[in-house]
Formats: C-alpha cells, sequence, structure tokens
C-alpha cells in the first residue's frame, strides 16, 4: 500500500478535476491519443529507415494521412457526442467516492488482470457472434474492419453500437469486482494501451505479448491476423478462448 500511496495522494490532489463530469471523456481521448502517437511517428519513420520496417506485421502496407485524419475526426466525434453524454449520466447517478487509503499493490494487479480476463472473455463472445451473424457484421462490425492492415488508430474506429458496447464492458466489470478507484483507472490505461498495441500493426521486441510466456497472449501479430484473414482470432488479448473454441490460426 505504501508504494500506492504517494501516487493516490497526487490523485486526490486533483479531486475537483477528477471529479467533474468531463474528466472520463478527457480521460480516455487523452490517453488514447498519446498511445497511438509512438506508432504514428513509426508509421512515418519506418517508411525511410529499413531498421525500423523490419518490425512491420505488414510490410507492404503502410497507413498515409489521409487514412489517420478520418480516425482521428471519428474518434474526437464520438467522444464528444456520444461517450460523454453516457459519462455525464454516469457522473449524475454515481458520483465517485475518493477515499483517503491507497489500495494494495497485490490486490491491483489481481484486480487488473481479472478485468483484463472478463473484458477478453465479453469481447470473445461478442466479437464471434457479430462475425457468425451476417446482419450483425453488416449492420454494426464491419466498419472496423475497413482497414485489412490495421494502425493504431484504427482502434477506434468502429460503430457507435461496437463503441458503446465496449466502452460498457470495460466500465462495467471494476464495478463487479468492487475495485478501488486508483485500480479503475490502471486498469482503463492498461486496456487503451493494449488495445492500440493490438491495431498498431508493428511485432516490436518489447511487445507484450513477447513478455507474456506459453504463448498465452497473442497481441499485435494475433489481432493483425484477424484482420487479414476474418474468420480466427477473435479474442483481442489471450489464446485461451480462441484455442478452446477451435478459432485459434497461429500468428
Amino acid at each position: 500500500r505504501l508504494c500506492l500511496q504517494s501516487l493516490w495522494d497526487f490523485v486526490t490532489a486533483k479531486e475537483p478535476l477528477i471529479k467533474s463530469p468531463f474528466f472520463p471523456v478527457l480521460f480516455s481521448f487523452t490517453a488514447y491519443m498519446a498511445f497511438c502517437l509512438p506508432y504514428i511517428a513509426l508509421d512515418f519513420l519506418s517508411i525511410r529507415l529499413p531498421n525500423l520496417r523490419k518490425y512491420k506485421i505488414q510490410p507492404q502496407s503502410y497507413p498515409t494521412l489521409g487514412m489517420m485524419v478520418p480516425c482521428i475526426i471519428q474518434s474526437a466525434y464520438h467522444h464528444a457526442v456520444l461517450i460523454f453524454p453516457v459519462t455525464f449520466l454516469h457522473w449524475y447517478w454515481r458520483p465517485m467516492n475518493l477515499p483517503v487509503i491507497a489500495p494494495e499493490l497485490p490486490e491491483v494487479l489481481l484486480q487488473v488482470t481479472l478485468c483484463l480476463l472478463l473484458f477478453d472473455f465479453e469481447y470473445f463472445l461478442w466479437h464471434l457472434l457479430h462475425h457468425k451473424v451476417p446482419w450483425l457484421y453488416k449492420t454494426f462490425h464491419k466498419v472496423h474492419h475497413k482497414h485489412v492492415s490495421t494502425f493504431a488508430l484504427t482502434t477506434q474506429y468502429s460503430s457507435v453500437w461496437e463503441l458503446l458496447s465496449l466502452g460498457f464492458f470495460a466500465a462495467i466489470n471494476p464495478l463487479l469486482l468492487g475495485c478501488h478507484p486508483l485500480t479503475e483507472i490502471i486498469f482503463f490505461l492498461v486496456n487503451i494501451w493494449l488495445s492500440v498495441e493490438d491495431h498498431s500493426g508493428y511485432d516490436l521486441p518489447w511487445s507484450t505479448h513477447r513478455l507474456v510466456p506459453f504463448g498465452l497472449y497473442g497481441g499485435a501479430p494475433h489481432h493483425d491476423l484477424h484482420h487479414l484473414k476474418f474468420k480466427s482470432n477473435y479474442a483481442p488479448y489471450f489464446t485461451h478462448w480462441d484455442k478452446l473454441f477451435g478459432t485459434f490460426m497461429e500468428s
């Protein structure tokens, strides 16, 4: 607890901002764009630098500025017009309570892992259903598959229904587990980062899937193959559900 207390004290010092109805949407969009920026820079640099190009999963395809800008505009629009009203209602009905004491580190690590595993399961079922039912795919999920070769900004390039559904899964899991607000914030950051990394189009030496042993975590190569082939690798992060349901394809 002591190692997180100073961090939590820093967070609670910004209590008026955190309790503001504008905080969730600003937090989400700022974190998303901050995590996308390194990959945007990599997209432009790797075209000219062969040492970086070798990490591109689909080196024959690079995003252009004309492909990136619509993704940014759509994400900003969705955050302002759709996500903000939803988070405002949540703020109105359930004001955030900021306890004085920080959570213990083992508790944070366990609950963040459980939140990720729950989200992975929920997304797998949602994703599989939207690929198996043609009407659902055409009406709601097809937008996200516009780009066969993904780049970071395609992470949130999706329909309104998809964005709100996945946002609901991410928001409800910390509530179900009774997470401390700091744990909730850390989970949101980790979830956004992993989603961006999944769509980055790069297999870097320090990528998350290389840090998790035994092939338990698929990462960017796993999800990139889903966008390329469409009929495999439905889970966003881990590989066990695809292996269990026979939808796993080696990247």
